[in-house]
């Protein structure tokens, strides 16, 4: 159930990044849960002192509830937006075992492929002669996902699910370091995944720029869609 958006000290607090993909995916999760938060945007030079006093490790995404419950892993505030809403099914409720498939999508991501895109990203930043070798590192994961799509819609089934809006942030990513090569790869399904998701209206309301809460302490109400 939705909290009343009128009485906002019954929301919760959204810190975030707006370019950082964990946080992208905490509120791709709450715009699709309809789930309005007040949301805090930042910058990782100058952290809210609030948001450290409640999330000592100071990275983002970081929700905190009105109870002074704190949720500090972007896959956990996915999980409470779409636990309290999911009108499109996102967790597939009614399949036996589809979410914990989901997760071990995710985690295998989360774990193995970030590392790969990490040493990707950086070998383009400084220019260095192994780039080749750290895109095909990433390559074997993308592949995974383009059968996926191969065989049915979005990275599950025809239907779109937790597994995809947790990873497009990261294919996002992945898909702008070699923009060139990327358009004339064989992952024809992916590039049409992902663009399905960066030229969606969904998209554009959660990649919206706001001012920074730390310099107008002015809380912007996100996920009222």
């Amino acid at each position: 159930m939705n909290v009343n958006v009128n009485d906002t000290s019954r929301l919760a607090i959204l810190y975030s990044l707006r370019n950082c993909p964990y946080a992208m995916r905490a509120r791709l999760a709450i715009f699709k849960a309809k789930e309005p938060v007040l949301l805090r945007d930042l910058v990782l030079s100058n952290k809210p002192k609030e948001m450290l006093a409640a999330s000592p490790k100071g990275t983002v995404p970081v929700v905190v509830l009105a109870n002074n419950t704190v949720i500090e892993e972007s896959v956990d505030i996915m999980l409470w937006a779409l636990h309290r809403a999911d009108p499109d099914d996102l967790l597939h409720a009614q399949q036996q075992d589809a979410l914990s498939a989901m997760l071990l999508l995710i985690k295998d991501f989360d774990d193995n492929f970030k590392t790969s895109l990490d040493a990707y990203k950086c070998a383009k930043r400084y220019q260095e002669d192994n780039i080749g070798e750290c895109r095909v590192a990433c390559e074997q994961y993308v592949q995974q996902l383009e059968q996926r799509l191969t065989e049915h819609t979005f990275l599950m089934s025809n239907k779109e699910s937790l597994a995809d809006i947790a990873l497009v942030p990261f294919i996002r990513q992945f898909a702008r370091v070699e923009r060139q090569w990327y358009l004339q790869s064989p992952y024809s399904k992916v590039r049409q995944w992902l663009n399905s998701y960066l030229q969606s209206a969904t998209f554009t309301k959660v990649m919206a720029k706001h001012p920074l809460w730390i310099d107008e302490r002015q809380d912007i109400i996100f996920g009222r869609n």
